[in-house]
Formats: structure tokens, C-alpha cells, sequence
């Protein structure tokens, strides 16, 4: 989203098919200050106070409901409470009292209005003031469709926490899943998306065939799944959108569903053969397969390198289910996990620094992660059943599922890097198998 710093009119952020241009129509405002950059070490979270954008109506709660939602989860960010406010902010435009900000010790203060223009569309700008130094730092106006003020609300957050932080957003994007209804016996599993904070979920399949580990593509709005009915699995390529589908593959006894390369022209899948498994990539053009490991074990769970030079998977050629690294076209696999238990599900950082994934030790399932050689092994949570870590865009944040077991079901939950926060993710009923989607700007 760096491209919303930019002041350059009318730059038009096409999300998807479904979504009209919302447009940047100006910057408003200096850009006056150097950004704080938060990193692991000593770690203090940032007070920012997010007053109620002003509006006609519930316009204004609704998007600064959103806002400060996101800030709370954002675990660098924390927002004051409104209760505490020293001053009202009736014009937006206005510098606030800032020295009166001071005494509830705001680092930032946010001010802002949203609202229809004269032709029906949405118009929302905000302004970002540093209490330290006096001077507005960031400040946008946005028009679009009136249907996009939910979208509108992850756009100012992303905006605000890369000009605070340096790092960039992930607010303005979306996590497909799989929503699960019924008796635990009789679990009716349907494909879903929603935004990464849990709002305006909808459902992609029917849940007539079970639905299982969908795969997000870094480059369109495209996600795999495998979906199971009557006859054997079967891979499928579904266009959020426009709900396209296509069947990718037949594949017999397929283990896990693919992954798409960094480009999203090629998959990386495993397939199972008798007592073995191993992994092959697929040209989606030209439904070209080629293999890539060839062991009487079981190498499976693969996920590319962010530059795709590299792929790590989950074998237990060594006699137990560790992680493995190799080039992408194939060749020698080389082992990067030593630590007590079982490893499984690894997934590359988009970052490209580190490696997430999920260990069993006895009954504790753990989410964790590694840096690409194996080492600074860190675990982030442990309890019983967590499972399938998948990355945020900007590779700070994981999402996984918890199953406690017994009557109950799975939930969705995300973690920051450094395992500071763990926060739920509101679905409407049990979810798992979540996988985080690119950037929509």
C-alpha cells in the first residue's frame, strides 16, 4: 500500500473484480517526520488515540470501530480509551489541543470525517498528528463506493500503521477458510472468505462435497482447494469473484492440497503412491507435471521460497517427521529441524526470513517458527491441536486453528511474530485450515 503515500491524484487501488476503484483523490498534508521502527527486542506498543470520525449518522462509529479494532489486534499500536479523551474533536481539520493530549499520554492522535458526496459515492480522508512534535504526518482523502466503507477503514489503518511503524500493513486483506456447521460427526465443511479481522464472511461453496486446506494465490484472487465427494479428490482453482472453477487435477490419494508459487503460475503438490509420497510441481498453463522427489517416504505439506528458488517440506525420510529444504526444481533435501517432537505444515515467510509451522510433542501441539537454516527454533503457542500456521502479507502476523477436541470445534486465531499477542478471529462458526490472502491495493 506504499502507493497511497504518493501525491499523485486520482490514483486508482483495484482490489478485485467485485470492487469499484477507490481512489486516492489527494494527500493532505506534510509528511514531516521520520517513521519509528518497532522490531523485536526491547518492545513497548505505541498509544494512539483514534477519535470518532465525524459523519451524518452511524458512518463515522462504524469506521472508527474498525479502525481501533484493527489497531488493538496490531499489537505495536494501542489505542487509548475514548473514555479518557481530553478534548472532543468537532472539525476534523483542526490541529487538536495537543498539549492536552499529552496528559494521557497519546503518541499519535487521528481525526477525520466520511460521508456521501454530492454523486452518492463515499468520501473519507483522515489526518495523522504526532503529539511530540506538533505537525500532522500522514493525511488521505478517499472516494469510492459507499458499499467499500469496510474496506475504506483497513486502507486508513494500513496507511497509519506503515507511517508510524515502517513496516508495512496488512489490514486490507482477506483469509479464506473453512467453515464448519453440524454435529461433530456429521461436520457440513463449506469454503468461506472474510476480512482478516472476521467481518463480511461469504461462504464460496455449498458444502455439498468436503472442502479442505484452500490455498490462496499471491498474485490474483484465485485460491486451490481439494474437495472431496463421490469420486476421488480433486484439486480445484476458484475464482473468488467471479466464482469460476476449474479442476486442476485427479490426483488419487493427494495428501495436501497445492500451493501456488510466488508468481502464481505453478503449483507445488504432494501425491501419494502406495506406502510414499512425494512432491511435484505443475505448470498451470500448460498442465505440465514434473517430479520432484523421488523416496519410499513420505515428503509432503511443500510451500515456495518467496523469490521461488527454494521449497520447504515435511518428510520422514530420516526416520521421523522433520522439515526439509531444496531447490525448487528438486535435487538434495536438506534438514533443517533438530528440536524434540514431530514438525509439520512448514510455510515460507513472505519476508523470506523465517519458516512457520506446527510441532507435536506428545499431546502439545505447538505453532512456531525457524529462521530458513533451522536456526532460532521459537515457539509462539502451545496447547492441545493447533495446527496449519499461515502467513500475513507483510510476514509480521500468523493465523492458525485450535481444535480443543470433544464436542467442540475448531476456531481461527492470529498471533504476532514474536508471540506478544494472540487474539481470536470472529467466525460464525467453527473455522479452520485458514490461508491469508495478498494485499488487495
Amino acid at each position: 500500500m506504499s502507493s497511497l503515500f504518493t501525491r499523485r491524484a486520482g490514483l486508482a487501488l483495484l482490489g478485485s473484480v467485485a470492487l469499484l476503484p477507490l481512489v486516492a483523490t489527494r494527500s493532505i498534508g506534510q509528511d514531516a517526520n521520520p517513521e519509528i521502527t518497532i522490531r523485536g527486542g526491547q518492545f513497548k506498543p505505541v498509544p494512539i488515540a483514534v477519535t470518532t470520525f465525524q459523519s451524518e449518522g452511524d458512518l463515522g462509529p462504524k469506521l472508527t470501530s474498525v479502525v481501533t479494532n484493527n489497531f488493538n489486534r496490531s499489537v505495536y499500536l494501542a489505542p487509548i480509551d475514548p473514555r479518557s479523551f481530553p478534548e472532543q474533536i468537532d472539525n476534523p481539520d483542526q490541529q487538536p489541543q495537543l498539549d492536552a493530549w499529552k496528559t494521557v499520554n497519546a503518541r499519535f492522535v487521528v481525526t477525520g470525517r466520511t460521508g456521501r458526496s454530492s454523486d452518492g459515492r463515499l468520501q473519507t480522508d483522515f489526518r495523522l498528528w504526532d503529539v511530540t512534535s506538533g505537525e500532522q504526518v500522514a493525511g488521505q482523502e478517499y472516494v469510492t463506493d459507499p458499499g467499500n466503507s469496510r474496506r475504506v477503514a483497513h486502507i486508513i489503518s494500513d496507511a497509519i500503521f506503515t507511517r508510524i511503524t515502517g513496516e508495512k500493513g496488512f489490514f486490507d486483506s482477506r483469509v479464506v477458510f473453512v467453515d464448519e456447521t453440524g454435529p461433530k460427526e456429521r461436520r457440513r465443511k463449506r469454503l468461506a472468505i472474510m476480512d482478516q479481522d472476521g467481518g463480511n464472511v461469504r461462504y464460496l461453496t455449498r458444502g455439498d462435497d468436503l472442502v479442505v486446506t484452500p490455498r490462496f494465490s499471491p498474485t490474483s484472487q484465485d485460491v486451490t482447494y481439494m474437495s472431496f465427494g463421490s469420486a476421488d479428490p480433486k484439486v480445484f482453482l476458484l475464482n473468488i469473484e467471479s466464482g469460476q472453477r476449474e479442476v486442476v487435477g485427479n490426483f488419487p490419494g493427494m495428501t495436501f492440497s497445492p500451493r501456488f508459487s510466488p508468481d502464481g503460475d505453478r503449483i507445488v503438490m504432494s501425491l501419494s503412491q502406495g506406502s510414499s509420497s512425494n512432491l511435484y510441481s505443475m505448470d498451470l498453463r500448460s498442465r505440465t507435471t514434473t517430479r520432484l522427489t523421488d523416496t519410499p517416504a513420505i515428503d509432503t505439506s511443500p510451500s515456495y521460497s518467496p523469490d521461488g528458488s527454494q521449497i520447504v517440506f515435511e518428510s520422514d525420510r530420516g526416520g521421523s517427521q522433520q522439515i526439509y529444504t531444496m531447490a525448487a526444481d528438486g535435487g538434495g533435501a536438506r534438514r533443517i529441524s533438530f528440536g524434540e517432537g514431530r514438525y509439520a505444515t512448514p510455510v515460507w515467510s513472505p519476508r523470506g526470513d523465517y519458516i512457520a509451522f506446527t510441532r507435536q510433542r506428545g499431546e502439545a501441539f505447538a505453532i512456531g517458527v525457524m529462521k530458513t537454516d533451522g536456526s532460532g527454533e521459537r515457539i509462539l503457542t502451545e496447547g492441545f491441536h493447533n495446527e496449519g500456521p499461515t502467513w500475513a502479507p507483510n510476514g509480521l502476523f500468523l493465523m492458525f486453528f485450535r481444535d480443543p477436541g470433544g464436542q467442540s470445534g475448531a476456531r481461527i486465531f492470529m498471533i504476532d511474530l514474536f508471540g506478544r499477542g494472540e487474539f481470536p478471529v470472529p467466525t460464525p462458526s467453527y473455522a479452520s485450515d485458514p490461508a491469508w490472502g495478498p494485499l488487495l491495493g
